[in-house]
């Protein structure tokens, strides 16, 4: 069965600064219509830093759409200019622990949320790390925690631990053997 729907028009709702949100109305495989709402992102890094004594590092930072602090990997958007993302990894790690890493490894890209985003998340995990000054964004406020790996998944196992992006980076490297 071809599962293909084929768009008929988009009308875009909003233009941010990260973001876009559309209307699209598809042709679906039977040939009635439908509406899809898309939101287009403009993807994004997320770097799993694990010392040499087995200790993962985290940032807490309030997330505004939770109206909470969260831990999670160090991360960001993929927005200097025509920056890649191994590139916008290094950058993100050090502005938001000071941390520079002799290894990056890639771990692939996962798509938080295919349903109406069309974000890409590359994930990395850096080893052979380096200390150094943080220097975040200036609307940026972020505190670094290092915790072992044990105790991150277990917070993960507990639910303490809801950010997809870190969840999916720790499974990721765990399935690569990199700890």
């Amino acid at each position: 069965m071809e599962f293909t729907e084929k768009t008929l028009t988009q009308r875009y709702e909003f233009e941010g600064r990260i973001m876009k949100a559309r209307v699209d109305t598809v042709e679906l495989p039977n040939g009635r219509t439908a509406t899809r709402e898309v939101c287009e992102h403009i993807g994004g890094v997320g770097v799993l830093p694990i010392d040499e004594e087995g200790n993962v590092y985290l940032v807490r930072q309030y997330r505004y759409p939770y109206g909470m602090e969260m831990l999670e990997i160090p991360a960001g958007k993929i927005d200097h200019g025509p920056e890649g993302h191994l590139s916008c990894g290094v950058r993100e790690l050090r502005e938001e622990t000071g941390f520079t890493a002799d290894h990056m490894t890639y771990l692939g890209e996962v798509y938080p949320s295919p349903g109406f985003l069309t974000e890409v998340l590359h994930l990395y995990c850096a080893t052979g790390l380096h200390g150094g000054d943080c220097d975040p964004d200036e609307d940026e406020f972020v505190e670094t925690v290092k915790m072992p790996v044990e105790e991150l998944e277990q917070r993960i196992a507990r639910g303490e631990i809801r950010d997809g992006k870190t969840i999916a980076a720790m499974y990721k490297a765990r399935l690569r053997g990199l700890f």
